[in-house]
């Protein structure tokens, strides 16, 4: 089944041999969609560009560049100013609609000053399962999502990856940090800073999948269920650290890791 979606996305791919312009993470989605578009289509005719801002760790955007130049494929960072924009501070239900409206907006205009036909995301099948607001905005600017349109899963990027060598195949998924906030809650730097620090002390001690839920003097750790009892081993080192960052109660989400969290109930 994936080698009949592979060669649908290569088709797919083919369109748009006048270039394309993938706005890329360097997560598990991205790169497979870079990698595919690069083999169909040549490095000359794929740019990738990686939003470079407070709400993404600093390390994801550095791997993006890294794994963008192990490609051969020319990469660009561009600097997005989500805190600038008051309709994003203010945290609603469709902050993801406002940031990605602005980030496609200044993609496509690279890309016609690029001489570059297309934009392309890593969206997949699965993300219709999710509440996406963001994908209004893709559909605003046209901006195409071939792994979606070739029908692949979470599940087939990952595996297909995998056969491909790709080192991201298992990498962890990946969200802004904004997402760890409940809506309404205004987002700050400094909050931006306190959630990424926290998650960087987790992984440190060898979690991978993390996400750290900050509803403001109480912080919401997010594991996957088999990692729980580690956590718990470390809990006076979790506490202190956390305590430093300026968090009151640190509590950890018996569920277990489950993205979209923050959502608003369907």
């Amino acid at each position: 089944m994936a080698i009949k979606k592979l060669l649908k996305l290569q088709k797919i791919l083919k369109e748009m041999s006048r270039g394309v312009l993938i706005a890329y993470s360097g997560g598990v989605d991205s790169s497979l969609l870079l990698k595919v578009a690069k083999d169909t289509l040549g490095k000359k005719n794929v740019l990738a560009v990686t939003a470079d801002s407070p709400i993404y760790p600093k390390e994801e955007i550095e791997e993006a560049e890294k794994m963008a130049k192990n490609f051969g494929i020319r990469h660009l960072r561009i600097k997005t100013e989500e805190l600038k924009n008051s309709y994003f501070l203010q945290n609603s239900p469709e902050r993801c609609y406002h940031c990605k409206r602005k980030l496609f907006a200044e993609l496509t205009n690279l890309a016609q000053k690029e001489n570059l036909s297309f934009v392309l995301d890593g969206t997949n099948s699965d993300d219709d399962k999710d509440f996406r607001p963001g994908t209004k905005a893709a559909r605003e600017f046209k901006v195409r999502s071939p792994l979606k349109e070739a029908g692949f899963t979470k599940e087939e990027i990952r595996n297909l990856s995998k056969k491909l060598n790709l080192p991201t195949w298992n990498k962890p998924a990946l969200a802004c940090l904004a997402t760890r906030f409940p809506y309404g809650r205004k987002i700050t730097k400094e909050d931006l800073a306190k959630v990424y620090q926290a998650e960087k002390f987790l992984r440190k001690l060898g979690v991978k999948q993390v996400r750290v839920r900050d509803h403001n003097h109480i912080v919401r750790i997010e594991v996957l269920q088999k990692d729980i009892s580690e956590i718990l081993k470390e809990r006076n080192k979790i506490i202190s650290k956390f305590k430093k960052l300026g968090y009151r109660h640190i509590t950890v989400d018996l569920e277990g890791y489950h993205s979209g969290s923050m959502n608003p109930d369907p």
